[in-house]
């Protein structure tokens, strides 16, 4: 099965149902179908090849969500760019996987029209929110073909291209923040992100009466996912463009009867500040899942306070592999810190230092997963998928090894205890001390810096930096998170700041992150 035909097989069975609602329009499975048909007519038009790449820098929207789709009947490679990535690490992105069409809005273009120049693989725009462009002065600049797509809507026909892909090509490539800072391809083919979607939505228990709420963004493979799911299982997706307004959010929940709410602890945590929230009826609700960090164990009986008929189910998964484990919410009482057991059709197990399986119960160790979901490697970066797709049990095969540290306990249940490797995870986002300390060192007066994170009950982690200043340097806190405004994206931007005469060091002369924490 490939991604594209979640959409397709829906549109045959439910044409006329609500597929997507966003920004007050309701699409049926039909209008969305022959929307993507449309514009992949016009990629195969502008000359896409088998396995092309395709960006989408647009906030979740309906032109979002075609496209993507667009992109798969028409055999290419979707990647969806974080909204917060700085010109330059785009200007990465669209070379390192030499990306031929962009799609994008006036608002957007604008912050990158400065990088266009320097990537020559970029043959065409595509912009959302321009009628004739081709008349419009202000694009004369570019050399890149620019058009719109709401008249590719009204040019090419609703009739679907031939199949050019089969499950094992790629469907789309997540950029994820390395340990050395610079981007990581992470490429996912169809079986991936079809055998994916199938183990959730069977422990999800989805059909297509569910009504998914997703605030979260389609550059985060967990908002990705939502859209996804929902169209394989046919249901309904309230696709939002984040949790800024709160209330707005919780008149929807009731308002379209949402039964599916995923979160993240910083949402939760929001969430939980808000008054009167028990007078709000949320008997429809169903189901509430989490990712990215654990709940604070305080957050649970809280939420199912709010949420009495939900279902909480505390989950763990890296881009690598989307979805690894997680909880049936009848354990939730008993391990409200355990992140479960693996998903179906995945298997996960612990290794230690030589890479032999631990079974002794709460003994630490590096997790490992074998399933269909995990990723074909790392785009362009042969050695860096060595490190992480080593030989498996079967003679042949490959098996991810995640980087994270865990436990089991002696019923088998998994437990988080921290990452290998300095990668923070803040609200979702994986965040890079590296990049940070790159950008620190960058500004004239600083002599040392590092970067780590600490626990946050909103963010689930924050950046941290300990700065040692130069001899007569007078820079100041603000004067730091100046520069880091500048020069990082916002969930980089550290949320403390500590000044030092001197940082700790090991042995060797490496500052000992272990002492700072």
């Amino acid at each position: 099965m490939l991604v594209s035909e979640f959409l397709e097989k829906s549109a045959a069975k439910y044409p006329d149902k609500v597929a997507l609602v966003c920004d007050k329009k309701r699409l049926t499975f039909r209008q969305v179908e022959e929307s993507a048909n449309r514009i992949s007519q016009a990629l195969l038009d502008y000359g896409l090849e088998k396995q092309g790449r395709v960006a989408i820098f647009l906030e979740p929207s309906v032109e979002a969500v075609v496209s993507i789709f667009a992109t798969l009947k028409a055999g290419g490679i979707f990647l969806v760019i974080n909204l917060q990535v700085k010109a330059k690490k785009i200007e990465y992105i669209l070379n390192d996987c030499q990306v031929r069409i962009l799609i994008t809005d006036q608002r957007h273009l604008a912050g990158i029209s400065g990088i266009l120049t320097h990537c020559p693989s970029v043959t065409r725009l595509i912009i959302t929110d321009y009628g004739d462009l081709e008349k419009t002065s202000s694009f004369q600049k570019f050399s890149i073909k620019v058009v719109s797509y709401f008249e590719l809507l009204k040019k090419y026909p609703a009739l679907p291209p031939k199949k050019r892909c089969i499950d094992i090509d790629l469907a789309s490539l997540i950029y994820t923040s390395g340990s050395t800072g610079t981007p990581k391809g992470v490429m996912l083919t169809h079986l991936n992100m079809v055998s994916a979607a199938n183990s959730i939505i069977e422990y999800l228990e989805n059909t297509p009466s569910d009504i998914i709420l997703n605030v979260l963004p389609l550059s985060f493979d967990y908002g990705l996912y939502q859209v996804l799911m929902t169209f394989k299982f046919g249901g309904t997706v309230v696709q939002e463009k984040s949790f800024l307004y709160p209330y707005q959010i919780i008149d929807l929940i009731i308002k379209e009867k949402i039964t599916g709410f995923p979160i993240v602890p910083t949402i939760a945590a929001l969430l939980l500040k808000l008054r009167y929230l028990q007078k709000y009826d949320f008997s429809t609700v169903r189901y509430i899942t989490n990712t990215a960090q654990a709940l604070p164990p305080k957050y649970i009986p809280q939420l199912q306070e709010i949420f009495p008929r939900a279902r909480i189910y505390s989950m763990y998964g890296l881009t690598e592999c989307k979805r690894v484990s997680y909880l049936p919410p009848e354990e939730l009482e008993k391990r409200p810190t355990s992140v479960g057991k693996a998903m179906p059709n995945t298997e996960a197990y612990i290794v230690d230092k030589e890479g032999k399986r631990i079974e002794e119960p709460g003994k630490v160790g590096e997790l490992v997963v074998r399933g269909a979901n995990v990723m074909k490697g790392y785009w362009n970066l042969a050695q860096e998928t060595e490190k992480v797709l080593r030989p498996g049990p079967i003679p042949g095969e490959k098996v991810l090894y995640t980087g994270d540290l865990f436990r089991m306990d002696e019923d088998g249940f998994l437990y988080f205890i921290s990452r290998k490797d300095d990668i923070i995870k803040v609200a979702g986002e994986r965040v890079s001390p590296k990049e940070i300390e790159n950008a620190l060192h960058n500004l004239d007066g600083v002599s040392e810096a590092a970067v780590i994170g600490v626990d946050d009950e909103i963010l689930g982690k924050a950046v941290k930096a300990f700065i040692v200043l130069k001899k007569g340097s007078k820079l100041t806190e603000e004067d730091i998170l100046r520069h880091c405004s500048a020069h990082l994206e916002n969930y980089m931007i550290p949320k403390f700041i500590e000044f030092r005469k001197e940082l700790p060091k090991s042995a060797h002369g490496k500052i000992s992150k272990k002492d700072l924490r």
